[in-house]
């Protein structure tokens, strides 16, 4: 495999699909044998083709990237292709979410020139390491449903390749600068060499973005390098060498504020939620009468990623493509520590004379850092001592003060690709190929601020006696060191410590048809994964977890998976197709359910998730209006679930905080889409897009609760630690801040009145959106009856604007361009945390001080678009804007 080489550039460009802003074309259904090994895939990449690949497609170019994404988040702009529900998560940079067909970003496929780039360990994607590919990306395409990918992957909402730009494009550069709201300003530069007679190219790009997003406090910098060396040797051997990276740190909002909290923080009208509340950061005023700011929550990584790939023509029909890979990936995340914090709000936000356990606020919502560096100053955390409330007066023993920590999660990734390419004949093909990977994780935390504090004492190490920590590793400082291992020595580390390794090999097949208007593949892939976990806090042959003795090292469980799918296209006419799929998996659960509750001991009743899946599509094509037409049903059993920051009442009726551990989830996710481009002049383009999806629970499931310690808890009415969910028929909504609609539209247009300018806008809808799943609801028959709280629909406009200036050389030119997002400043919640349905009249009680009427119309005063304020959630962003000028030479 490699980046892209010409023949790739000419299979790209020819590439059409629904996307709203790619331009399709009428296939010829003739098509000879000579294409076949450009009919289903290429190399590793797995690019589709339409009118050939069997599955549902979408994708954006370079160009449209460019012209659209302004300071978006780059997933955003799949917003208006069916089924995609992107959000900006919390709000900090890069903190984006995404939502294909009901399937979270741990069960989509990522991939970066068909190199999969899931976390290994959780299958998670953190697009804020990613951030440099919209500057580096020819086109990304996003395959709805099990795909087209080889590989023994988890892409079962679908998938998304970002392919990037190669060493031999075009000699020529370009410098651009962006600015924007909240002082938004990026600024890059790229050049390609082209390629030399004796078969050398080189391509490099640096940028450099900052400022902050619509949130508050949440400032970031960002940096992003890319260099491309290509060498083709001879007719038979092409390599490209490829380094990028994406460094960064951005302050966040991790966090869900309560509707309430938005309201009462609003420092201008506490009737009106205040959209950019940020309940994770405070101030404190120095001794020079200064206001320093500190974010409670903050992320910063590094995630370099070198490739080196070879692309060998054995013969005219026989190929092999190479990729060997290495990305270490080092940073981490802020947050607080110490028990002394482990209560949440409060009614009022501030501390009442009987509880000192609740986050210390200030009257605008912010932490008040004066008052927690008076309450540390001089002590050690982690050890009682006594606590005067400034406020109240009252003394109270606290075991321990508050510091901030730093989480660890850096990693070494290496891996090879491998895939052979036969063509047997004019209408068969075969490819097999091996993807396989090496990954190890450290895990641990470390000191970041101590807030005043002399100290933090740690107890839960249990190779030395307590020791007190007095080095703190500023987030902003840390060495970024991509070659080194951990930072902090295992004496300076606090919390926990603990390591991640996996083995995984894997082995591919795939056999491909085609003949005239008809082409067909069927494809195999099994792998093993091998999981160990090393605990450096625990005592080999002492410490006991489970009733259980255990070691540092739990030595590898190993997981065999596998799955088979097939699918096929006709070409009825040169308008019309259809097509097929069908896939079956048995796919590895991840990490954290081989070894749960953060304990040395395996999972008891570990089991594969079993995923099958079926769809069936309808192509139209003619030179003004294209479209798509695509049923899909997918069934999803076995599947694992851990459920963190979540709030129990136990069986005396009092709460804590802690995680929750699901198991024998059955999901079915069905639906409709439709996508289609209407051009009934040169000058005008509409596009549109349309899905709508039954996301539902089949039977029940048991849950089993643990607090932020590991110890298992006895919720209130259940009589052990485990009690049945009642899913049954509940409707899917997210797993953690995040929410899952079951209904999307979008319709836009482009206009061109004169030649280089476009003017663009678009119209989105989305309905049929469900918070995410709190387990707790769910222990009883009754909160089945209510299901999962559905949040209000939304509409959104955006627009936009891009102009070419020509000079008189044609490889110069200027762009300029401006966006608006939520022209309408639209008020809406683009995510939630909880389920907490509105009370009905018949919930209120005659009381001394009001009727039971009074008490209903209060509350009801209290609602915000019918939802009970005390919802966790996350607002959409108000309007912003964004610009951009470019110059290309």
């Amino acid at each position: 495999m490699k980046l892209i080489n010409k023949s790739m550039l000419t299979a790209i460009i020819t590439l059409s699909t629904a996307s709203i802003y790619y331009a399709q074309e009428v296939q010829d259904t003739t098509t000879k044998s000579k294409d076949i090994e450009e009919v289903i895939l290429r190399g590793v990449t797995d690019i589709a083709k339409d009118r050939k690949t069997p599955v549902a497609v979408s994708t954006i170019k370079a160009a449209q990237i460019l012209e659209r994404q302004g300071n978006q988040e780059l997933v955003e702009l799949l917003n208006t292709t069916p089924s995609v529900y992107a959000t900006k998560g919390g709000g900090g940079f890069g903190d984006s979410q995404i939502v294909m067909r009901g399937f979270e970003s741990r069960n989509i496929a990522v991939m970066v020139n068909g190199m999969p780039v899931n976390d290994m360990e959780g299958g998670t994607v953190y697009f804020s390491n990613w951030t440099g590919l919209s500057d580096v990306t020819s086109f990304m395409q996003v395959q709805r449903g099990l795909g087209s990918s080889k590989l023994a992957i988890a892409s079962v909402g679908g998938t998304m390749n970002f392919i990037t730009k190669s060493a031999d494009m075009k000699r020529g550069g370009i410098v651009r600068l962006g600015v924007g709201n909240n002082d938004y300003l990026k600024t890059s530069f790229a050049y390609n060499t082209g390629k030399s007679d004796q078969g050398w190219s080189s391509s490099i790009l640096m940028s450099r973005q900052a400022g902050s997003t619509y949130i508050q406090n949440t400032d970031y910098e960002s940096y992003a390098y890319y260099f491309a060396l290509g060498w083709e040797a001879n007719k038979k051997h092409n390599f490209q060498f490829t380094l990028t990276s994406a460094p960064q740190w951005h302050n966040q909002r991790t966090y869900s504020p309560t509707i309430a909290d938005y309201k009462r923080y609003n420092q201008e009208d506490n009737q009106t939620p205040d959209r950019t509340y940020n309940s994770d950061w405070g101030y404190f005023i120095d001794g020079n009468g200064n206001r320093v700011n500190i974010a409670n929550r903050a992320n910063y990584y590094s995630k370099p990623v070198m490739m080196l790939n070879w692309d060998f023509s054995i013969s005219d029909k026989s190929k092999l493509s190479t990729v060997l890979y290495m990305s270490n990936g080092r940073g981490g995340g802020t947050g607080d520590l110490g028990s002394y914090w482990t209560g949440k709000f409060n009614a009022a936000g501030n501390p009442t004379t009987t509880n000192l356990n609740s986050y210390r606020r200030a009257d605008d919502g912010t932490y008040d850092y004066n008052q927690i560096f008076n309450l540390n100053n001089g002590l050690v955390a982690g050890t009682p001592y006594q606590v005067t409330d400034p406020k109240t007066g009252k003394t109270s023993t606290v075991r321990d003060g508050i510091i901030r920590r730093s989480s660890i999660n850096s990693h070494n990734w290496y891996g090879i690709l491998a895939n052979f390419q036969h063509k047997i004949n004019d209408n068969w093909n075969f490819s097999i190929g091996t993807d396989d990977r090496y990954y190890y994780g450290y895990h641990y935390q470390v000191a970041s601020d101590l807030y005043g504090s002399n100290g933090y004492q740690e107890i839960l190490n249990k190779n030395v006696a307590p020791y007190t920590v007095t080095n703190t590793f500023d987030y902003q400082k840390l060495a970024w060191n991509p070659f080194g291992g951990k930072t902090a020595p295992l004496n300076q580390q606090i919390g926990y410590s603990n390591d991640g390794e996996v083995i995984w090999y894997s082995a591919f097949g795939q056999v491909e048809y085609s003949k005239n208007n008809l082409s067909a593949f069927l494809q195999g892939s099994a792998s093993n994964q091998g999981y160990q976990r090393i605990d450096n806090f625990v005592q080999d042959g002492v410490t006991k977890q489970q009733g259980q003795v255990v070691n540092t090292k739990t030595g590898f469980k190993n997981l065999f998976g596998y799955n088979i799918k097939g699918g096929a296209n006709y070409n009825i006419s040169d308008q019309h197709n259809v097509f097929a799929n069908v896939g079956y998996y048995s796919k590895q659960p991840f990490f954290n359910s081989v070894y749960p509750s953060n304990f040395q001991v395996v999972n008891p009743s570990l089991t594969n998730e079993k995923i099958f899946s079926a769809e069936v599509g309808y192509g139209f094509r003619s030179p003004k209006f294209s479209a798509n037409i695509n049923v899909y049903r997918t069934e999803w059993r076995d599947r694992w679930l851990r459920r963190t920051n979540q709030t129990f009442t136990l069986a005396d009726n009092t709460t804590t905080t802690g995680y929750a551990e699901i198991s024998g989830i059955t999901e079915i996710h069905q639906g409709v889409e439709f996508d289609g481009v209407y051009r009934p002049t040169n000058f005008l383009e509409i596009n549109g897009m349309f899905s709508w999806g039954d996301y539902f629970y089949k039977g029940n499931a048991n849950g089993a609760a643990f607090d932020d310690n590991n110890n298992p808890l006895s919720l209130s009415g259940a009589s052990t630690t485990s009690n049945t969910l009642y899913l049954d028929k509940v409707k899917v909504g997210g797993t953690s801040n995040n929410s899952i609609p079951q209904m999307t539209a979008s319709l836009g247009a482009t206009v061109k009145p004169v030649k280089d300018l476009s003017i663009f806008g678009t119209w989105r809808y989305v309905g049929k959106l469900y918070s995410s799943i709190d387990i707790a609801t769910f222990s009883n028959q009754s909160a089945q009856e209510k299901g999962v709280l559905q949040l209000p629909d939304f509409n959104l406009f955006d627009v936009g604007i891009s102009y070419k200036i020509r000079l008189n050389n044609t490889n110069q030119y200027f762009t300029i361009g401006a966006n608006v997002y939520n022209l309408l400043d639209t008020f809406y919640i683009s995510d939630a945390s909880t389920n907490n349905f509105a009370k009905g009249q018949g919930d209120f009680k005659d009381s001394a001080t009001a009727t039971a009427q009074q008490q209903y119309e209060a509350y009801q005063s209290t609602l915000y678009k019918g939802l009970d304020p005390s919802n966790r959630v996350l607002f959409g962003f108000g309007r912003t804007w964004s610009a951009n000028l470019s110059f290309n030479f």
